[in-house]
């Protein structure tokens, strides 16, 4: 079956979360990914733990699978040379150096178009490939920090609070492969390649959503609101008979639709709860007669009722119950592959479903280097060529 980015050639530069995040989204669906990893070193990612896998990083393994891995020192006039050969024919580069240390290493898109015109050179940075932060080492926690993500995260008695996953990394991977695609079908009509840049920063800024929005309409600084949204009422976590879960009544519609599942229809004439607005400021009122009602029952109890009433919630599941709910198992959100010394694996399924050309596990993640000889091999070169390479440390 083909696979809709099927013979498109990717050399993946990049290192950590962002960058590696964004290639194998693309290797999901079909595309040749080369991961070019430093020699006796490799990508930082495969040091990040304890736990390991028989050495492995699980986080490693999470974000490098359907790739080929080779060892390559492109510091060195032979390192380099191979990675010109590569980029000849190549789609796209993508990397995540800094600007400082692109232009030391002369793999500048500059330069790389010259050699390849069709080439799309994607930047994944924390900042930005211009402006006065450029050349600062970026990292998801500091981007949380300076898009205003960890100001509203959190309760005002808190400070502020840092997202539990990386999700600036995975907000930069996400964007980096959209503006790539974009670039894709824009050199079927014009045969050309180009830049795409984006950053952990502006991908944390892009997702602000209605925080920026307030801010923009009043001018004033958004605060933490805990799990309450700043705009709608009741829309959050409350307090059950056996712990919490989350009701979001979005809507007029779903507020009355509530109030009457929880016994509580007198409330929807109720005049400090006529309107959302009335909903959102009247909220320290409302939210103790909806608990006083909702710790009557377990949440499992609620979620019954609640669903049967049309009533958007949820429950708080840990990571260990997710991956145990049948709406996720239905959705194949866990799937196993095997790896050559481990075993088998776990690794998060695909978010997004095409129906013909659907994503597949093809390659486990490689190990570091796994594909180095195989490669060179492809571009021509011979054994002996090879083993002066792996002699000198160019490999």
């Amino acid at each position: 079956m083909s696979l809709p980015l099927d013979g498109i050639k990717i050399v993946d530069l990049t290192a950590a979360m962002a960058g590696p995040f964004c290639t194998q989204l693309l290797a999901d669906f079909g595309a040749e990914v080369l991961k070019i990893e430093p020699p006796g070193r490799g990508d930082m990612l495969r040091d990040f733990g304890p736990p390991y896998l028989k050495g492995e990083s699980p986080y490693y393994l999470l974000n490098n699978r359907n790739k080929r891995s080779m060892t390559l020192d492109i510091r060195t006039d032979k390192g380099r040379d191979v990675l010109i050969k590569l980029l000849t024919d190549a789609d796209l580069l993508v990397e995540n150096y800094r600007p400082n240390v692109k232009k030391k290493l002369k793999i500048e898109y500059e330069t790389l178009r010259e050699i390849n015109p069709r080439l799309i050179y994607c930047s994944i940075s924390g900042y930005g490939q211009t402006g006065p932060y450029a050349d600062r080492p970026g990292f998801d926690p500091i981007a949380q920090g300076m898009s205003g993500l960890s100001s509203i995260t959190g309760w005002k008695n808190t400070g502020p609070v840092r997202v539990g996953v990386a999700i600036g990394d995975s907000l930069g991977g996400i964007f980096g492969m959209y503006g790539i695609l974009l670039a894709l079908i824009e050199r079927e009509r014009s045969g050309e390649g180009q830049r795409v840049e984006t950053s952990i920063l502006e991908g944390l800024i892009a997702v602000l959503g209605f925080q920026a929005a307030k801010y923009f309409a009043t001018g004033e600084r958004p605060e933490p609101q805990g799990n309450d949204h700043a705009m709608m009422s009741p829309y959050g976590t409350f307090k059950t008979q056996d712990g919490y879960m989350n009701i979001a009544a979005g809507n007029q519609a779903m507020w009355e639709r509530l109030a009457k599942a929880i016994g509580l229809e007198d409330l929807i004439k109720d005049e400090r709860f006529l309107t959302v607005a009335d909903r959102v400021v009247n909220r320290p009122e409302l939210t103790p007669l909806l608990e006083k009602k909702l710790t009557e029952k377990t949440s499992k109890e609620w979620e019954k009722i609640l669903n049967e009433a049309g009533v958007a919630n949820g429950p708080i599941l840990p990571i260990d119950e997710v991956f145990h709910d049948p709406q996720v198992i239905h959705q194949e959100m866990l799937l196993e592959q095997d790896h050559p010394t481990i075993g088998k694996i776990k690794t998060i399924g695909f978010p997004t479903k095409l129906s013909r050309t659907p994503a597949s596990l093809r390659l486990p993640p490689p190990l570091m280097g796994e594909h180095t000889e195989e490669v060179l091999k492809e571009l021509g070169y011979s054994g002996e060529e090879i083993k002066q390479f792996r002699d000198e440390k160019v490999i």
